[in-house]
């Protein structure tokens, strides 16, 4: 089994790279826009191996805590690794700990854009096997976001702002009401 890869990043997609290791090319999927990878990077991915029946695919993460919250959501049904990469996609590790800790499927919904039933098959699932975990517990540390936070969120998306847009500027200021935290993000987006 291939568990890493490090090497080169020679080409990236939205949702693969291709990262060249000893002049051999290996397309591995990843959530590009989430980690920040680009072409001429030196990187270690850490990778689970998906084998199909007519396909052998690369998954890799820059994190072993990726991983395992990737190699956890294989284990929800109806989940495949190309889903549970969309889900990593839409939405961060520390989201998905922070919805599955609190047993909270629409905040997951809300907060993420991934689909309603998928968020409660996800935090199902899910919760009772995040607790206890090292990196769930240092990767939600202090990440947890309150009402006024949400509803702003809320009030911009509905405004027409993206959501990713919304929830990275109103994470960045600080603010006791939804009303002080929509005004700021007026001003800085």
């Amino acid at each position: 089994m291939i568990r890493s890869l490090t090497g080169e990043i020679s080409h990236t997609t939205d949702s693969y790279v291709t990262i060249v290791v000893r002049g051999v090319g290996y397309l591995v999927g990843t959530p590009v826009a989430q980690s920040g990878l680009a072409t001429g990077d030196n990187v270690t991915l850490y990778t689970h191996l998906a084998v199909r029946e007519n396909a052998l695919d690369l998954y890799g993460f820059t994190t072993t805590g990726e991983l395992e919250i990737f190699e956890m959501l294989l284990s929800v049904p109806k989940i495949g690794p190309k889903s549970a990469l969309q889900i990593l996609a839409q939405a961060s590790p520390t989201l998905l700990l922070e919805a599955i800790g609190k047993k909270d499927a629409v905040y997951l919904h809300k907060m993420s854009g991934i689909g309603k039933k998928t968020c409660e098959n996800v935090v199902v699932a899910l919760h009772d096997k995040i607790e206890g975990l090292a990196f769930a517990t240092d990767m939600s540390a202090g990440t947890a976001m309150n009402e006024a936070q949400t509803d702003a969120i809320d009030a911009l998306v509905s405004l027409g702002y993206d959501l990713s847009t919304a929830r990275d500027t109103v994470k960045s200021l600080t603010g006791d009401t939804a009303n002080d935290l929509i005004k700021q993000a007026l001003k800085q987006i």
